[in-house]
């Protein structure tokens, strides 16, 4: 689908697998960024400024021309739920996200070094758990899967059964808005 050499500022197997879903040829570069929240910054904001960042120090040591970076948030009451720091976080968590709708904000930039131009956008998908027994949530967190998932779940994985329904992307919530990111590749010319 693609000539151009594209990079992913990302070690997510996930966004892997959605870029080679699109078939899409790209390398993988992940970044390693200070993701911590700048004070008073918007969610929206937060993910933009981190795509970005990402894509942009990828292509600061990596060869290639478009890089993709993106960075997932969960957001419930007003929380902003990024990766869980251990066990009792994950736990605390999943009970904040059971029984209540929240939100899957991704933010990606595709960032083209030829030109030093970037376009970003931010993609919103709703999603409604289900109320989660005590014993539910313990079986998912020995798992292991939620410790490196925000808001603690993947729902293209073990946390399938918790989700009632989603509004908006699925490609999203798994860490990806793919049918955003494909055009946004087209319009700025790294796919035929």
């Amino acid at each position: 689908m693609n000539s151009r050499p594209i990079v992913l500022a990302s070690a997510s197997p996930r966004r892997s697998e959605l870029l080679e879903s699109a078939g899409i040829t790209f390398v993988v570069a992940p970044a390693d960024i200070d993701e911590t929240p700048l004070p008073g910054e918007e969610p929206v904001d937060h993910v933009l400024r981190l795509a970005e960042e990402k894509a942009r120090a990828a292509a600061s040591r990596t060869e290639g021309r478009f890089f993709v970076g993106a960075d997932t948030i969960v957001l419930c009451d007003g929380e902003i739920m990024g990766k869980p720091k251990d066990a009792a976080d994950a736990d605390r968590m999943l009970k904040k996200l059971s029984g209540v709708p929240h939100e899957v904000v991704t933010g990606y930039a595709v960032y083209d070094r030829e030109r030093d131009a970037a376009l970003s956008q931010a993609v919103r998908t709703k999603v409604f758990f289900k109320s989660l027994r005590q014993e539910e949530i313990d079986a998912y967190i020995a798992t292991g899967c939620p410790f490196d998932k925000a808001g603690a779940y993947a729902i293209q994985g073990g946390a399938a059964h918790m989700v009632q329904k989603i509004d908006g992307s699925y490609s999203n919530v798994v860490g990806l808005p793919l049918c955003e990111v494909v055009e946004t590749l087209r319009t700025m010319g790294a796919l035929d």
